[in-house]
C-alpha cells in the first residue's frame, strides 16, 4: 500500500553513541575532510553518507570551521593567559561575581556528587573561575583548562564552553566530540548566562569531568544553574531600577511636558505626561547626550544622561507617525542587517520614517537573513521548513513575523512574506562564513554558510569595487 501525505523521517537513534563510536566518527570525518582538500573545495552535502553515524549539527559545524582555520587536532594553538588584575576586572564587569557564591553552593557542595570541575567563563570565553576536586584540577591543568585561559574553539577546539556560547543554549560535548584528541577523556556540559535586562550574553556555566563518569542529569543541572544565575542578575537589576525610580520622581515633577526616565538598557523607571512604554530600544552604540534621536514609538526625543540612565523628552507628540513604518514611507528606505558580531546582531533602518537601530533576537535575525537573501518571498510553511526542518510549524513563524511587523510595518510585506521591493537591503556578514549566526542550527542558515564558504553565493549589498586600473591598461572588450 502506497503511503500518502508527508513522508516520515528516518527514525532517530534513541541511545547516545559510545565513546568508541564517537572516536570512529572523529577519525572518519577528519580523514574525509583531508581527502576533499585534495580534490578542491565543494559545498558539503547535508547529512553526509547514509547509514553512517554523523556528528551532531553543532559539533559538525564546529569541526568544519576548525578545519578551515587549520587547527591541528593533536596540538591546538598557544593561548595567552589573563593576568590577575584583568581577571578581577572581568569578574566585576560581567556581574558574575555576584552569582558565584550561590553557584558554588549549588554545584560543588553536595558530597554525593561525582568528581567535577565548576568553571565560569565570560562572554568571550575567558575562564574567570575554576574550582573543584583537587586531583581532577591537576588533570585539567595538563590540558590548559585553568583560570585565565581563553577556552574558545580557535585555541582549544570544540568544547562545552565554546559551543554553548556560540549556540546560545545548553550544550554537552562528550569524549571524541572534542576536536582535540587530548580532550577525548573529558566530558563537558555548559549553559549560557544572559543579562535579563538587555538579553546580552554575559558568560557560561560549565561542569567538566572524566568521560567514563558521565551523568545524564548534568546537562539539566547546568541549565538550571544558569537560570539561577540569571534570576540573581535580575534581582540586582530590579534593585538598581528601583533606586533610579526614587531619583526620577522629583525630577519629572519639575520637567515641563511629557518625559520619562529609563535605565541604561532602556527599561522605564518612571514617566510623566505619556503612557509609559515597558522598554525603549537602545542602539548598540548607545545614545549620545545633548542630542535628538529618533526613538521607535516616541519619535524625535531629546536625551540627557541621568545617574545610571537617561531622561527622555519627546520633541513632538507620539501621535505624529512615529510608530510602525507606513507603506508609503518605504519608498527609498534602506534596511541594513549587521551580522558581523555573533553576539549582537543588529537591524538599522533609514528612510522617510526616520533613522533607528536596535539589536535583534536570534530568531528575528534568522528570519530577516532568510528574507534578505530570498527577496522573491516565502510562505509561512517554507520559512518553517527553512528554520526548523518542519513545514508544519507555521504558527511559530507567523507569531515571530507579527512581532517584526510591529516596528517594521510596511517594510515587511506578506502573501508571501518578503521585504518590500522598494527597500534597499544590505547584509554585513563576518569575515568567516562559519561565524554567520553561529548560534543558529536552522537548515537554511547552515546551507547558506556552506555556500558562502565555497564562494557559490554572496550576501546582499553593493557590488564589490573593482581594483584600480593601472595607467596604460586597455579596458577589456566583450
Amino acid at each position: 500500500m502506497r503511503q500518502t501525505g508527508r513522508q516520515s523521517r528516518r527514525p532517530e537513534r534513541r541511545t547516545p553513541p559510545t565513546a568508541a563510536e564517537l572516536a570512529k566518527v572523529h577519525e572518519r570525518t577528519l580523514a574525509e575532510a583531508a581527502a576533499r582538500e585534495l580534490t578542491g573545495p565543494a559545498v558539503p552535502e547535508e547529512g553526509g553518507a547514509p547509514g553512517l553515524l554523523q556528528p551532531r549539527p553543532e559539533i559538525g559545524d564546529s569541526w568544519a570551521r576548525l578545519r578551515r582555520l587549520g587547527l591541528d587536532p593533536d596540538a591546538g594553538a598557544a593561548a595567552a593567559l589573563l593576568g590577575p588584575a584583568e581577571i578581577e576586572q572581568r569578574r566585576r564587569s560581567s556581574g558574575l561575581d555576584t552569582v558565584m557564591p550561590i553557584l558554588r553552593q549549588t554545584l560543588l557542595e553536595p558530597t554525593d556528587a561525582a568528581p567535577l570541575i565548576l568553571a565560569i567563563a565570560d562572554a568571550e570565553g575567558h575562564v574567570l573561575w575554576q574550582e573543584g576536586e583537587r586531583g581532577l584540577r591537576r588533570s585539567a591543568d595538563r590540558i590548559g583548562f585553568i583560570t585565565g585561559a581563553r577556552w574558545v574553539e580557535e585555541n582549544v577546539g570544540t568544547n562545552g564552553i565554546a559551543v554553548a556560547l556560540r549556540a546560545r543554549r545548553p550544550m554537552h560535548v562528550h569524549s571524541a566530540e572534542h576536536y582535540l584528541r587530548s580532550h577525548h577523556s573529558w566530558t563537558c556540559v555548559a549553559a549560557p548566562v544572559h543579562d535579563p535586562g538587555t538579553g546580552q550574553l554575559v558568560g557560561a556555566v560549565n561542569l567538566s569531568g572524566p568521560a567514563h563518569t558521565v551523568r545524564p542529569y548534568l546537562l539539566q543541572l547546568t541549565a538550571t544553574a544558569a537560570r539561577l544565575a540569571e534570576t540573581e542578575l535580575r534581582a540586582h537589576r530590579l534593585e538598581a531600577l528601583h533606586h533610579l525610580r526614587t531619583l526620577a520622581a522629583p525630577l519629572l515633577a519639575r520637567v515641563g511636558g511629557p518625559a520619562l526616565v529609563v535605565d541604561s538598557a532602556g527599561w522605564t523607571a518612571a514617566a510623566a505626561g505619556l503612557p509609559p512604554p515597558n522598554r525603549l530600544r537602545v542602539p548598540s552604540e548607545g545614545w549620545a547626550p545633548a542630542a535628538v534621536h529618533w526613538v521607535p514609538g516616541l519619535g524625535e526625543c531629546a536625551l540627557e544622561p541621568l545617574a545610571d540612565g537617561w531622561l527622555v523628552r519627546p520633541v513632538r507628540p507620539p501621535e505624529d507617525g512615529s510608530g510602525p513604518v507606513d507603506a508609503e514611507q518605504t519608498q527609498g528606505a534602506r534596511l541594513r542587517l549587521d551580522l558581523r558580531r555573533a553576539d549582537r546582531p543588529e537591524l538599522s533602518v533609514r528612510g522617510a520614517a526616520g533613522s533607528w537601530s536596535h539589536p535583534l533576537s536570534p530568531r528575528h535575525a534568522e528570519l530577516l537573513l532568510l528574507l534578505a537573501t530570498g527577496r522573491e518571498g516565502s510562505t509561512a510553511a517554507q520559512l518553517a521548513e527553512a528554520l526548523f526542518g518542519d513545514a508544519g510549524r507555521t504558527v511559530t513563524v507567523r507569531a515571530e513575523l507579527s512581532r517584526l511587523r510591529r516596528y517594521l510595518g510596511g517594510l515587511l510585506a506578506h502573501r508571501p512574506y518578503r521585504i518590500a521591493e522598494s527597500v534597499l537591503v544590505t547584509v554585513d556578514g563576518p569575515d568567516d562564513p562559519y561565524d554567520l549566526l553561529p548560534a543558529s542550527s536552522a537548515p537554511a542558515v547552515r546551507r547558506l554558510r556552506a555556500a558562502l564558504a565555497a564562494g557559490a553565493v554572496r550576501l546582499p549589498g553593493p557590488p564589490p569595487v573593482p581594483p584600480p586600473r593601472a595607467p596604460g591598461d586597455t579596458p577589456l572588450r566583450r
